[in-house]
């Protein structure tokens, strides 16, 4: 799937009824909420898919409050943080992360975590990925944030209609996450 698509994806589901567009070509990822004359934008880098599918884990997970501030109300640290820092960016990034690898998988895509720190080099990452597996069997045991589910399911869909949604995450779990 292409940008363009994937756009339009998330505007069939979204700009309707969320008044929230999803905009790529950004030099950096934002999410800016909606103002009297502009529905909200989540900006994805460049013209990657996966920039965008992560913005858009974010965006699902992110509640009505949330949504109506700039970022989101949080901060971002740059990719230089201190292993301590690391620790807790990966604690937050834990759902995101896991609903991302799901949309993934929905567009029949790998998936692998980020750190998204270029300045811990030798940093062991495999605590976060299996955070993030745990999180995916969460989402299986429990279901996924409802905005995240409605995009997942509309993007498998456009793959194959005959696709059921809930065997098809569980297959791909047991095939990547075991």
């Amino acid at each position: 799937m292409h940008c363009e698509q994937l756009i339009a994806a998330f505007d069939d589901c979204f700009l309707e009824t969320f008044n929230t567009r999803l905009v790529g070509g950004a030099e950096e990822p934002l999410y800016l909420p909606s103002t009297k004359t502009l529905p909200a934008r989540v900006f994805f880098r460049s013209d990657y898919v996966s920039s965008a599918l992560h913005e858009i884990s974010h965006w699902c997970i992110a509640g009505a409050k949330r949504r109506d501030q700039e970022d989101y109300g949080y901060w971002y640290e740059t990719d230089t943080r201190d292993e301590a820092s690391q620790l807790e960016f990966e604690k937050v990034e834990v759902k995101p992360q896991a609903l991302e690898c799901i949309l993934h998988w929905s567009l029949g895509l790998n998936f692998r975590v980020s750190v998204d720190n270029l300045a811990l080099v030798d940093h062991d990452d495999r605590h976060f990925a299996l955070a993030v597996n745990q999180q995916i069997a969460d989402y299986l045991e429990s279901g996924l944030p409802p905005r995240g589910e409605i995009f997942a399911k509309y993007l498998l869909a456009l793959r194959s209609v005959e696709l059921n949604f809930h065997d098809f995450i569980k297959q791909q779990y047991e095939n990547n996450c075991r």
